[in-house]
């Protein structure tokens, strides 16, 4: 399933509607940082992975 250019911007504007422009910043920040620790797990897995720890 892929996402195009007009679900992208539906999906936008309903953040919009249901949030409000004030929240948005704050909302992409806590997306923004739930990504990262996301990504920053999973490579601690893969690293774990590598050499053959478990913790």
């Amino acid at each position: 399933m892929s996402l195009g250019f007009r679900e992208i911007t539906l999906i936008v504007f309903v953040a919009l509607l249901f949030f409000g422009p004030s929240k948005l910043p704050e909302l992409g920040q806590a997306v923004g940082i739930t990504l990262k620790e996301c990504i920053k797990a999973t490579q601690g897995i893969m690293e774990d992975a590598k050499t053959g720890t478990r913790g």
